[in-house]
């Protein structure tokens, strides 16, 4: 579980400077870079392109969880670049193979924009376990930063760890916290927007219990949640994020699916990218549902939450 409470490690001195951004994004992608590395390399050494190597990147790429819908995809433009461009060597279809990817990604390379409204109403969903109670605390702090009021909905009235986590955080870093133990999650939601319009608070964090895509009474509950959020201010919540383990490889598109249908999910959270998690699941994603990638978490840290970047992604994933 993340730490939502660990403490940034202090600046290191000018002879030994922190790492960037981009190395920590590389060490947490390090299973697919490890993995994609070593292959790659030896499938892309300036040899002929045939059938035996678009039938080895094909295995490679199935390898890393980029799923097979979009490996296909991958492929299919693949061998259209290479005949558009006249490629004749693999060299080439390294740099076609990048250029693919980024066409597939960038798209999903969609800042979250607050500003719009006031209170800016963001309802998080996903499975339990998927990093949702982490994240909120670390999307706090990072519109805290941006100089940003923050008021946090505790809505996972089914599980008081969760409650507790955010009324700790909220302590800490001088956020108010509106929970219930009513274990009636909508009017949770209705008091909290409402307290967030009487303080005019710019940001308002609404957790919800953890739902299973398969449960559909339960998936039924939380789209009535979003309904009693938009009575209480209509059009919210302005953003639905769903929060995805980057650990759940092919599920995370089937979550991804039945979440949208339910709510209408309009960005994503991609948490616990770590030395574990394979990231091609990502390209899986932008095929079957390009929902934007709001953000990605890479670490235990209260600041490892950043806005995705499609260039250092893939950057960071293939390092050939």
């Amino acid at each position: 579980m993340f730490n939502i409470f660990k403490k940034t490690p202090a600046a290191s001195t000018d002879e030994n400077p922190p790492p960037s951004f981009t190395q920590r994004l590389q060490q947490s992608l390090s299973k697919t870079r490890k993995q994609l590395g070593s292959q790659l390399a030896s499938l892309f050494n300036g040899g002929k392109i045939d059938a035996e190597v678009y039938e080895e990147l094909e295995t490679i790429l199935l390898t890393a969880d980029v799923g097979v819908t979009a490996t296909q995809s991958l492929l299919t433009d693949l061998k259209s670049r290479v005949s558009r461009q006249n490629l004749d060597n693999t060299l080439q279809l390294k740099v076609a193979l990048k250029q693919s990817l980024t066409d597939l990604l960038t798209p999903l390379q969609q800042p979250l924009e607050t500003s719009a409204h006031k209170p800016f109403v963001i309802m998080l969903a996903g499975v339990n376990g998927a990093g949702k109670t982490t994240s909120i605390g670390k999307l706090a702090h990072a519109f805290q930063a941006e100089g940003k009021s923050v008021l946090i909905a505790a809505g996972d009235t089914f599980r008081a760890a969760a409650r507790e986590q955010l009324q700790v955080w909220g302590e800490r870093n001088n956020v108010h916290v509106v929970a219930q133990s009513s274990g009636d999650a909508a009017a949770v939601m209705f008091d909290a927007i409402n307290s967030a319009r009487a303080k005019n608070i710019d940001i308002v964090l609404a957790d919800t219990a953890g739902r299973l895509p398969t449960q559909m009474h339960l998936m039924d509950e939380i789209a009535k949640v979003k309904r009693v959020m938009d009575k209480a201010l209509p059009g919210a919540p302005h953003e639905v994020l769903l929060v995805l383990d980057a650990n759940t490889g092919q599920n995370a598109v089937n979550q991804v699916k039945a979440f949208d249908d339910a709510l209408g999910v309009t960005g994503l959270v991609l948490s616990k990218l770590d030395g574990t998690a394979k990231g091609g699941v990502i390209a899986a994603i932008a095929t079957a549902r390009p929902i934007p990638v709001r953000y990605i978490g890479i670490g235990e840290n209260i600041d490892d939450l950043r806005p995705f970047n499609a260039q250092e992604f893939i950057d960071a994933m293939i390092d050939v």
